[in-house]
């Protein structure tokens, strides 16, 4: 004889005095579900067990038997023992990639996730409230390109901050360039402009935050002054590509996105390799992070092709770089930030005197003087002359 527990007993009991009483029709049969707290199909069921095995059908035949599915406590030791000595910090998805792919560990995310909420190792995550509609993608690559830099310890060993710049494409959300630098700046984002149109060419738009970079605002909050461009407004507008503002964090939630996605994932990937310098960090991230964000992030865009144009014939240098208009002095000389810059005589003309010339400061901390399209020359930031030795070195 099966001896149930007492709750089990207790159950049955009302489960049989409500399909008895649907039986004698002072119950509708969906009403007697409600009762019940179960579906109409369980219902059902429960209905036929008891017609064919009576009160004994109504108990649950799993009682007293242990769940096939169950695992072992070995196995659950094992789970827990890794995360705490190896991973720990990392996020439940990241946690369960490392378990199927350097473990060899086939549990699912969610019994991964409850065992790891339950022995007090991650905490239990606040269920989001959908509020927003999301801005449908641009059809094709290349159409529209984030580009947005985030402040975080992303090398954790160090104790410091640095910012992650990146560029991701709208309609794929692949990343294009990203990398980590001190400050997020006008050349340290031409850097990766640069990068980007080496390698995939000139694109329609690119969408930023306002920062004091890539667009004038004269009043917090407000609208960008599209009258006074930066210098990176100025070389976007000389490479015909469309600068966007966005005027709240929502706006660019895809990139908010990115970005947290990368600070559960990034900082613990480089302290498990024990990485504390920006070298090593961006050729780890070329390396593993962006082809793993391509090969598992990334999506389909929705119509098939590519806007970017190869820029083979511009001359990325002269455009991505900070220039300032100074005019010649009488010896030949033009002064920036207290440096002087001796201009040679050129074959077409000796002398540049009271002549308005460009000077700009490269990605490679050189600076070249231009007037109109004629190279005047080169030079290293104390003023001294950038000769062959150097072009060739540089190359």
């Amino acid at each position: 004889m099966v001896r149930y527990p007492q709750d089990a007993v207790e159950r049955a009991m009302k489960v049989q005095e409500v399909i008895l009483r649907a039986v004698s029709g002072k119950l509708q049969w969906f009403e007697a579900a409600e009762i019940l707290g179960i579906s109409c199909r369980t219902m059902r069921r429960w209905r036929e067990r008891y017609a064919q095995y009576g009160y004994d059908g109504l108990f649950d035949r799993r009682r007293r038997r242990p769940s096939p599915k169950r695992v072992p406590l070995a196995q659950v030791e094992q789970v827990l023992g890794l995360y705490r000595d190896q991973y720990q910090g990392f996020n439940v998805r990241h946690f369960h990639e490392k378990l199927v792919e350097e473990h060899r560990i086939g549990l699912s995310y969610g019994w991964v996730k409850m065992a790891l909420q339950t022995a007090g190792l991650v905490p239990k995550g606040r269920r989001r409230v959908v509020h927003r509609q999301r801005r449908p993608r641009r059809p094709m690559r290349g159409m529209m390109l984030f580009c947005d830099g985030s402040t975080h310890a992303w090398l954790p060993l160090t104790g410091q901050t640095q910012d992650l710049i990146a560029f991701i494409d709208d309609a794929t959300s692949e990343v294009y360039s990203a990398y980590l630098v001190p400050q997020e700046g006008t050349l340290t984002v031409m850097r990766g402009l640069k990068e980007v149109l080496q390698r995939e060419g000139l694109f329609c738009s690119l969408y930023t935050d306002r920062g004091e970079h890539f667009f004038h605002t004269p009043k917090a909050g407000g609208p960008v002054d599209r009258s006074r461009p930066t210098q990176i407004g100025r070389a976007l507008a000389q490479l015909g590509i469309e600068a966007i503002p966005s005027y709240s964090p929502e706006a660019r939630g895809r990139m908010e996105r990115f970005f947290g996605t990368w600070q559960g994932r990034l900082p613990q990937e480089l302290r498990r390799a024990k990485i504390t310098t920006l070298e090593a960090a961006n050729a780890f991230i070329r390396r593993t992070m962006i082809p793993w964000h391509n090969r598992r992030l990334a999506v389909a865009a929705a119509e098939p092709g590519s806007t970017f144009v190869p820029c083979r014939s511009t001359d990325l240098d002269e455009i991505l770089c900070i220039q300032h208009e100074r005019v010649v002095q009488p010896d030949n000389t033009v002064v920036l930030d207290h440096v002087w810059f001796q201009i040679t005589p050129q074959p077409s003309r000796p002398s540049f005197a009271r002549c308005t010339v460009r000077i700009c400061q490269h990605l490679d901390q050189t600076i070249s003087i231009r007037c109109g399209p004629h190279l005047l020359g080169r030079y290293r930031a104390d003023g001294s002359k950038w000769g062959k030795q150097q072009k060739q070195a540089a190359a």
